[in-house]
């Protein structure tokens, strides 16, 4: 059930013996006998999980890049113009995925302000991810 391309955040999977599906070590040996199918969904959001995880510090990477830039040419943290079109394009593509195109905007309005708190920071001279 690993989606294509995620298989490299499968690494601490095990086959349950009985119905040769991903288990995770955790549930696999803790507590109660949990049913194999719920297993091999909560082993798929684990990897999917991971996935979002390796993104978004990639996503990250990459604004932190856009955020030198920014200080280097005295641009703006914030680009409202830009943040808004983001959000029109996610909304429909949340839309077109089958997710609640709110809850995608709420996501990335919450990326966006880590973001502007970022280039924020590197314009001041300061590290963005010093606590």
């Amino acid at each position: 059930m690993t989606p294509v391309g995620y298989a490299a955040a499968v690494t601490d999977a095990q086959r349950d013996p009985a119905s040769g599906s991903d288990v995770p070590p955790t549930e696999a040996t803790a507590g109660p006998a949990i049913p194999a199918e719920l297993a091999v969904l909560r082993s798929s959001i684990d990897n999917i999980d991971a996935a979002l995880v390796h993104i978004l510090a990639e996503r990250f990477k990459a604004t932190l890049r856009v955020g030198r830039l920014k200080a280097e040419l005295d641009l703006p943290p914030s680009d409202p113009g830009r943040e808004e079109r983001q959000i029109a394009r996610l909304r429909g593509l949340a839309h077109e995925a089958g997710l609640d195109p709110a809850f995608a905007e709420k996501f990335l309005n919450f990326i966006v302000a880590e973001v502007i708190r970022h280039h924020e920071a590197i314009a001041k001279g300061e590290d963005p991810l010093a606590p």
